[in-house]
């Protein structure tokens, strides 16, 4: 599952950008324990070369609304080139997968919850 893949490329050393606090505890309550970079308050492109100088692999999930698709279209223009892979698919395949049930990062970990709980407890770890 897509979860469980992010969880491995965290543990693996991949970088996760996100927005904010709330996303970034999110994605812990999901397993998620590598590193996170917040980019909220911060210039993109400050954010992304902190990513590529600190991380061989960098992870861009940003919300889906037009705030997150601004942001990782800049992040996928300042990481490009820096030498670091940057992996923008997690984040389209997430948001294909969710989109009419949320809209946002933070909501994921309740969003997977009720999934595990109430449509197919047995499938999901």
């Amino acid at each position: 599952m897509l979860v469980s893949s992010l969880v491995e490329a965290s543990e693996d050393g991949a970088a996760m950008i996100v927005e904010g606090e709330r996303d970034e505890k999110s994605l812990r309550d999901l397993g998620v324990e590598g590193p996170i970079v917040r980019a909220a308050r911060r210039p993109a492109l400050d954010v992304a070369e902190e990513a590529a100088r600190e991380f061989d692999v960098v992870i861009v999930l940003t919300d889906w609304d037009r705030t997150g698709e601004e942001l990782a279209r800049k992040m996928e223009r300042h990481l490009q080139g820096t030498g670091a892979r940057v992996d923008l698919e997690t984040r389209k395949r997430l948001k294909r997968m969710v989109r009419r049930e949320i809209k946002d990062v933070e909501s994921l970990s309740r969003f997977v919850e009720r999934v595990r709980t109430n449509i197919c407890p047995k499938e999901l770890p």
